[in-house]
């Protein structure tokens, strides 16, 4: 069976202002569908680059006294500079002032000139100089251009024309006999409604009396080429069109990844441009919405922008990929928050992944000493099945970008795992000698469960799938990721070989200005004679807000640099917490392992010694020493003290 080949772009940014929000989307979906592809086998090229000619540069470097030229090469290298940042693995970043590309614009423009498909004609219309590009009236929104909100310009002039119009049947036909053409099917309906009116051909050329940072008509010289014609031909250039192997290779199994407002070039301008210069047409277009702030889309013309670096210094980098990818619908809009980001790391993340992944393996290391026990013969499929589906969702979401529903059954499994966690008791099993061999069964299928769900997130979030699988005893592939043909069979984890102890996924992020429900301490010193602690009194409606816990620490291990402070790892049933505890000189790491505790499961987040505590351990003071609270029977970890 031959190989099979995918080319992957992202638009190439325009460079009139540094990298935001949007432009980090589009290149993490890109990058999401790329690592996804790779994963089925299939051999992958991605592209993705800059945008340096027009009017806007122009403009843009006259504001901070520089060239054309100088402008384009600062703000390019910020955009090449955070695709690493964000863990984006392309294959080649092009310019548009690259040499190699330069000469294959005038290639295209002198095939099509040459056809006859460019006309020199005088033009009056309205132009907007923010998208550098002509109106026609019904595509005005009261009057303004939709993007800018500002009334365009009305321009007379000589220049080169492009005959769309002669194509327009022939793309209507080619959308509609390939459904797969523009997805979401929103966005090919627009572009069907749009060609429902005459398409008027397009001006592609500027003339030098007004702008000369631009690419050169190879058929006149005083004219530079619409900055469009430009660019949409990277698509191209960059593979080594005509003859290099790579565009023969890859093109045109082709998926341009590009958001909504410039669906035009990309659904009308470049398929009828492939058309005339006798190309094949690219496989498919994938279009999303918009980042809105405060309900509006984010912009560099509005000014509005959210900076990509500073959110990932602040959340994460994973953090910051699995929230775009879950958060926004592939086609529609989403607002962006920190609320939101905060509240889809605390209870996606931290809560569900992190906390199973702690969970099992520190159960692993509480009952086996971090050995894997697993049975011989494996007695316990359910979650094999719930995996084989998951898997599937997985596919067929992924297929069609709909990240958000790829993500969304891989969480689906993760709930299961937890299901399956509740229903088998590990502590239960535990207690009973006869049974271990079970609880070993148990704790393998369990690890089985994280190894897919560690391969299902490598598309958004590799730098976890790598650590989930390091800390499971997995050998990494060469290329750092499991192929989909690899997830399965059940029972790839090695047996007889010892786990490290696990780290924190994803600490608990604080929400800024929230008010927390705390007591400033933990229990009350008591002196001889008794006599009532001097603080206002409460009422039983403000005792109730502090959620007590039953709690069993799992592990426990002291803080560098202090005498009395413990790391401890506690289960509390539905998850597991890091609470920093003083309690150092009263008691031993190791006699701490299994013991029962009432942990303040709702105390605000700390930081202790560089360290997360998220929650606090209840104690009593006796002769200067401290005592755990506990109980005269043991519990199962998580039950609410009344």
């Amino acid at each position: 069976m031959e190989k099979q080949h995918q080319f992957f772009t992202t638009p190439i940014y325009y460079v009139n202002a540094k990298p935001h929000l949007g432009h980090a989307y589009t290149s993490i979906a890109a990058d999401v569908a790329t690592r996804y592809k790779r994963m089925d086998n299939l051999d992958t090229y991605f592209l993705t680059g800059t945008d340096e000619h027009g009017d806007k540069i122009v403009q843009a470097a006259e504001k901070e006294n520089t060239s054309p030229k100088a402008y384009a090469d600062r703000i390019s290298r910020l955009f090449k500079d955070l695709l690493p940042l964000l863990h984006i693995e392309n294959d080649q970043f092009i310019r548009t002032t690259d040499t190699d590309h330069i000469k294959v614009v005038q290639a295209i423009l002198t095939k099509i000139h040459d056809s006859g498909d460019i006309y020199f004609s005088s033009y009056e219309g309205i132009y907007c100089f923010g998208c550098e590009r002509f109106y026609q009236e019904r595509e005005l929104v009261d009057g303004k251009c939709p993007d800018h909100g500002v009334e365009p310009q009305v321009i007379k002039e000589s220049n080169y024309f492009f005959k769309m119009s002669k194509y327009q049947d022939w793309l209507i036909d080619h959308i509609k006999s390939n459904p797969d053409f523009i997805r979401p099917e929103q966005y090919k309906n627009e572009i069907l409604s749009f060609l429902k009116e005459p398409l008027e051909d397009l001006c592609i050329s500027r003339p030098k009396s007004r702008l000369t940072w631009g690419i050169t008509l190879p058929f006149d010289q005083d004219y530079v080429t619409y900055v469009w014609f430009d660019a949409l031909v990277n698509y191209i250039s960059a593979l080594g069109y005509p003859d290099k192997n790579k565009f023969k290779k890859f093109w045109p199994s082709t998926r341009h990844f590009v958001a909504k407002d410039i669906i035009k070039p990309h659904g009308i301008y470049w398929p009828i441009m492939l058309k005339a210069a006798g190309l094949p047409i690219y496989d498919g277009l994938n279009v999303h919405g918009f980042w809105n702030i405060k309900g509006s889309k984010m912009s560099k013309s509005i000014g509005n922008v959210t900076d990509p670096i500073e959110v990932t210094q602040e959340f994460g980098v994973d953090q910051f990929r699995y929230f775009l990818m879950r958060e926004m619908v592939f086609g529609l809009d989403a607002n962006f928050t920190e609320d939101v980001i905060v509240s889809r790391i605390n209870s996606d993340l931290a809560n569900d992944l992190g906390n199973l992944v702690s969970r099992v393996l520190s159960m692993n290391h509480r009952y086996f000493n971090g050995k894997v026990m697993g049975a011989a013969t494996l007695v316990e499929y359910s979650l094999e099945t719930d995996a084989v589906k998951a898997i599937d969702a997985f596919k067929g979401a992924m297929e069609i970008c709909q990240f958000h529903k790829g993500l969304a059954s891989t969480w689906t499994f993760i709930s299961a795992m937890n299901k399956y966690i509740d229903t088998h008791e590990p502590w239960s099993l535990a207690k009973d000698e006869s049974k271990e061999s079970t609880l070993g069964t148990v704790l393998y299928n369990l690890m089985e469960g994280l190894r897919v769900v560690s391969c299902l997130i490598y598309p958004v979030m590799p730098e976890t799938s790598r650590k989930i699988q390091l800390a499971l005893g997995l050998d990494l592939p060469a290329r750092g990721f499991f192929k989909l043909d690899q997830i399965l069979p059940w029972g790839q984890i090695k047996k007889d070989v010892c786990l490290d102890k696990p780290e924190i996924l994803f600490p608990r992020i604080e929400i800024k200005n929230q008010v927390p429900t705390q007591t400033k301490n933990a229990a009350i010193k008591r002196e001889k004679p008794f006599k009532p602690p001097l603080k206002e009194e409460i009422t039983f409606d403000d005792f109730s807000k502090i959620d007590l816990r039953t709690g069993t620490i799992l592990s426990a291990e002291k803080i560098e640099k202090s005498n009395k402070l413990l790391k401890l790892m506690v289960d509390l049933g539905p998850e597991t917490r890091q609470v920093i505890a003083g309690i150092g000189k009263n008691y031993a790491p190791d006699d701490l392992i299994g013991k029962q505790v009432i942990v303040v499961a709702n105390l605000k987040e700390a930081r202790i010694m560089g360290e997360t505590s998220q929650g606090m351990i209840l104690a009593a003071t006796h002769k200067k020493k401290l005592i755990l609270s506990g109980f005269d029977k043991e519990f199962s970890p998580g039950n609410p003290v009344k």
